[in-house]
């Protein structure tokens, strides 16, 4: 978006432009675009603004843990390859070969299994590998249902979108014949030719969180949160009890993903910046997220027990956009 000034060129925005870009792009719906957001420049920006790699705090490329984290579809994760912006050539090459011909479509079936593979092959390349409520259950699953629902070319023959090809590239900055494929870091693009969601079909939260059901229908790891513990495929759970202080059971937790998720996003903000749900400057960001858990009848966590994530070796809730490569990380660029 920035490369084509929907976002300052600088990359820094504030939350007003990114609702308006989000949706003015891709047709997302502003509910869903409010609460991303704030969220973000509240959490990784100075509340009013955030940026997609750069200061206040970095950005989106120093949330590692509080909103990005690992197992994303075509990004490094952090403790694997020292990085969590770098797109690997290997994952990207996973998802492209999964179709092919004049009629291929990355639709969220096929994102769905792909979500799957890059899931477990975290946990069998990455030492450091972490999976928390809501940058796991919740964020993690927004970067590959947005591949499909935004990138999609949209038309009235197809009004979820067809996204071929050449599409998946132009979006991810990718060039080559298939035998030979380069990342162009900086080069994303919006194609020729391309349309975005019908106005009266943006993608709203309830959509959103459809797509996540439709992805744990199938893969129901995805609701289990937990951590390597210093070696690959080491993968032990976290209690939800013992990181809830006993709000919420496993059971809980298990029965209602999208309530864990969205809650421990409301619950982390005071441990993260020290802002407090009673306190008129967060006003908004709380507003914002109780809009969305709202209909959902959620029970509230309260307060997050950060020791009990004493387990997972490397884990900080600010890692980012650079890091150290945990020991006996597998790095398949």
């Amino acid at each position: 978006m920035a490369n084509h000034g929907y976002l300052p060129r600088n990359g820094i925005a504030s939350i007003d432009q990114f609702i308006e870009g989000t949706n003015k792009v891709f047709g997302m719906d502003r509910d869903l675009a409010e609460f991303l957001a704030r969220y973000g420049a509240w959490v990784d920006g100075n509340g009013t603004a955030w940026s997609i790699g750069g200061r206040p705090r970095t950005g989106i490329g120093g949330s590692h843990n509080n909103y990005e984290t690992d197992s994303s579809p075509c990004r490094a994760d952090l403790n694997q390859y020292g990085s969590n912006g770098e797109l690997i050539v290997s994952q990207f090459r996973n998802l492209y070969n999964r179709q092919s011909g004049p009629n291929a479509n990355y639709n969220l079936e096929v994102l769905r299994d792909f979500r799957r593979h890059r899931y477990h092959e975290s946990i069998e390349k990455n030492p450091f590998f972490a999976y928390l409520p809501f940058g796991g259950i919740a964020v993690s699953q927004a970067a590959f249902t947005f591949i499909y629902r935004f990138m999609g070319n949209k038309s009235a023959e197809f009004p979820s979108g067809v996204l071929n090809r050449e599409v998946l590239k132009s979006f991810m900055s990718i060039t080559g014949p298939d035998d030979n494929l380069q990342w162009v870091p900086g080069h994303e693009r919006i194609p020729n030719n391309w349309y975005k969601r019908n106005p009266s079909d943006e993608y709203s939260v309830p959509y959103f969180f459809s797509d996540i059901l439709y992805f744990g229908s199938t893969v129901p790891e995805i609701f289990a949160i937990g951590c390597n513990k210093g070696e690959v495929n080491s993968f032990t759970p976290v209690d939800p009890a013992q990181l809830t202080n006993g709000a919420w059971t496993a059971q809980q937790a298990a029965a209602n993903p999208l309530c864990f998720a969205t809650q421990f996003a409301k619950a982390q903000v005071p441990l993260l910046t020290g802002q407090q749900p009673s306190e008129s400057f967060a006003a908004p960001l709380f507003r914002a997220i109780d809009a969305i858990t709202g209909p959902l009848g959620c029970e509230s966590i309260g307060s997050v027990n950060q020791s009990a994530l004493a387990v997972c070796p490397g884990f900080s809730f600010y890692g980012g956009p650079t890091g150290p490569v945990a020991p006996g990380a597998i790095q398949t660029r």
